[in-house]
């Protein structure tokens, strides 16, 4: 479908189309609407909700974000700081995707926690030392992104 005469064509999407298309079902794309993680582009004649094609990313990212056990609330949540923080859609892609990932770490870290209380002494050395080396290039890497920030 064509938007105006001087922009691009762009995939418009009923709900039944988006549901199809990104695998989820109609009343979930209707519970992440009225939760405000979704927003029709526009409404058909008809009174059709219509979607995009960067609504299908954001399903993508949203169903991503929930298996890493991400609460909606807590996506919600990231989706408006990453709002308020930066204007440029691939700076902030790459920055919520550094803090998915963090706070995936994050997590698995505090799992392993009892299990790391349970080890030898020589079993801790050797596997500190194993990951030592990448935990120390990690942390300098997120120094080095912070130390352009600034947030400091």
């Amino acid at each position: 479908m064509r938007q105006g005469s001087n922009e691009p064509p762009r995939n418009l999407y009923r709900i039944g189309e988006l549901a199809r298309i990104s695998g989820i079902s109609p009343r979930t794309i209707d519970y992440y609407t009225g939760m405000g993680l979704l927003s029709p582009v526009k409404r058909s004649g008809g009174n059709y909700r219509l979607y995009d094609d960067e609504t299908l990313e954001r399903i993508r990212r949203i169903e991503q974000l929930k298996a890493q056990k991400f609460t909606l609330e807590e996506i919600k949540e990231k989706f408006a700081s990453l709002n308020r923080v930066s204007p440029d859609e691939q700076v902030s892609r790459k920055l919520a995707d550094l803090q998915s990932h963090l706070s995936l770490l994050e997590r698995e870290v505090k799992e392993l926690e009892p299990v790391l209380d349970q080890l030898k002494p020589q079993q801790a050395k050797r596997l500190f030392r194993a990951i030592t080396p990448q935990t120390a290039a990690c942390v300098e890497a997120l120094l080095l992104l912070l130390g352009k920030s600034n947030l400091m």
